[in-house]
């Protein structure tokens, strides 16, 4: 998957299904996605967080954008919005360590967020970064992913919903590769809002959840498979 800002907790349900997880940093930067934004709750309204990128293009890979310079402003933003939440005191220290890493390149950045928040939630993985890996690196979507798979000796390649239209599963069974994709679950909780809303930043259901009730939430996913 590619490395996403503070990602809802079906991507952490993604991580917690896989044996090894793969931080997908050496393809092209998406205008517009979760890259480097999101939803988090400020006094019960929805607010979109982005974090300020230098050198943003569709043209570049995710590994070579930096980050900018509004992280700062983003950790207050989130101090204001979460500061009476049941476990504001542990997790805004968890998401000041990420917003205060000196790591200026955004995928080593957000890779480094993201093993942070899975280190709060218990999840250890096998983690890789995709440019690490010896591949073809010419190589497109779906047989760059199977060059990974190959790479990796995966025997099972799971993905998001969205992956649905981009992978077929003959393709990799070639590889003898089962495919799978996640179907994640937004289990309700108590945001001190009149009705829940679901699908926003980790931070929410971080600072909304302890650890007993997030480890609940991360085995509340199901595996579904194509039909092709």
């Amino acid at each position: 998957m590619q490395p996403y800002f503070f990602p809802y907790i079906g991507y952490f349900q993604l991580i917690h299904s896989v044996d090894s997880f793969v931080v997908y940093d050496d393809v092209n930067y998406i205008k517009g996605g979760w890259i480097n934004r999101n939803f988090i709750l400020s006094q019960g309204e929805k607010v979109l967080i982005t974090l300020q990128l230098l050198g943003a293009s569709p043209n570049r890979l995710i590994n070579q954008v930096r980050v900018g310079n509004n992280r700062h402003k983003l950790l207050k933003t989130i101090k204001q919005s979460y500061s009476n939440a049941p476990n504001y005191a542990e997790v805004i220290e968890l998401i000041e360590t990420i917003l205060n890493s000196p790591q200026t390149n955004l995928a080593l950045f957000l890779d480094f967020g993201l093993r942070q928040v899975c280190d709060y939630l218990g999840l250890e993985r096998e983690w890789v970064l995709s440019s690490e890996l010896r591949k073809d690196v010419t190589l497109r979507g779906q047989k760059k992913v199977l060059a990974i798979c190959k790479e990796l000796e995966a025997s099972h390649y799971i993905n998001m919903p969205g992956g649905m239209e981009l992978y077929d599963s003959a393709s990799f069974a070639q590889l003898d590769v089962k495919l799978s994709f996640i179907e994640p679950s937004f289990r309700p909780y108590n945001q001190k809002n009149s009705e829940f809303t679901s699908a926003l930043s980790i931070i929410d259901v971080l600072m909304n959840n302890d650890l007993n009730k997030l480890g609940s939430m991360l085995n509340d996913y199901k595996l579904i498979k194509k039909s092709d």
